[in-house]
Order: structure tokens, then C-alpha cells, then sequence
């Protein structure tokens, strides 16, 4: 029985040295493996340099025009010029302090913005059904903002409003 026994231990022992050195040469081989793949790369075609260094001159050729079209942007041109002057008015902005159905309430506003805001002149304007107190004719709204930005102090309910500004 002790024979068998030893018999089938050595038969274990040298299976499991088998299976061992079998996967340390598969390890090895993954390890040791190599592919080359330089047939495959792309081959671009030399170029010359495009650097412009400072003693070299650039060929410059000029080609003739072949379709121009200057005389037609200056007859263009010169309608926006024509238009452009008789524009009397552009859009910009106001600032509308007062806008509500009491003549005494924009009175009284229109009033108290003479003796805070001496620089500003306010105008009264009723369009039905409302009175507006607005001061300001400014181009865009950025120069608006300082002086809203001041009245808002004074009059919280003071708002920017978009309207026609003559030209100066």
C-alpha cells in the first residue's frame, strides 16, 4: 500500500512540474515576443522648407485682374455715403426715471431731478395714457450705464429704455 501510495505522490509531484515549467515557457514566450511593424508605417514625401530666412526674397508675382469689381463697392459705397447723411436720427438709448398716470407724480419727479442731477436736463413727455420723465440721449449702452448707475441712487424705479437719438 505504501508503494502505490509513493507511486501516485511521484506521479503528482512530476505532473505539477510539468504543468509548471510548461507556463513559464508560455510566460517567457509572451515576454520574450516581438513584432515588427515598420513595412506598415505611412511614407510621406519630402518637403521642401518653407521658412523664410532673413537674407532669402519671396517671389512675389502679381496677376492682372481678371474680373474686378472696385467700380461697383464705390457706386455702392458712395449710396451708403448719400444715405447715411440724410439719416437724422439712430437708434440709442434713454433713461426713463418717471412712467406712470399722475401729471403731479411727474411733476414732482421732474423737479427733485433739476435739484439732484444739475448736469442732466429731464424731460416731461405724456404719451396716452402715461406721463414719462426721461433724462439722456446716449448711442449705445454703455455710456448709459454710469449715468443709470447714478440716478438709480436717487430714483430706484430708473430704467434704460431703447429710443431714437439725433445726431449730433
Amino acid at each position: 500500500m505504501i508503494r502505490i501510495a509513493t507511486i501516485i505522490l511521484v506521479f503528482v509531484v512530476l505532473a505539477s512540474a510539468a504543468q509548471r515549467k510548461e507556463h513559464e515557457s508560455k510566460s517567457k514566450a509572451s515576454r520574450s515576443h516581438q513584432e515588427d511593424l515598420t513595412d506598415l508605417r505611412l511614407r510621406f514625401p519630402e518637403m521642401p522648407d518653407s521658412v523664410i530666412r532673413k537674407g532669402d526674397t519671396p517671389k512675389v508675382v502679381l496677376m492682372p485682374a481678371a474680373h474686378s469689381v472696385h467700380e461697383k463697392v464705390n457706386d455702392v459705397l458712395d449710396s451708403i455715403f448719400v444715405f447715411n447723411k440724410t439719416k437724422m436720427f439712430v437708434d440709442g438709448f434713454t433713461i426713463q426715471i418717471y412712467s406712470g398716470l399722475k401729471k403731479e407724480d411727474a411733476m414732482n419727479v421732474k423737479k427733485k431731478m433739476v435739484e439732484e442731477a444739475v448736469d442732466l436736463n429731464s424731460e416731461l413727455k405724456y404719451q396716452q395714457p402715461k406721463w414719462h420723465v426721461k433724462t439722456g440721449s446716449y448711442y449705445t449702452r454703455l455710456e448709459a450705464q454710469r449715468d443709470l448707475h447714478r440716478l438709480k441712487r436717487i430714483f430706484p424705479a430708473a430704467i434704460l429704455v431703447p429710443e431714437k437719438v439725433a445726431l449730433r
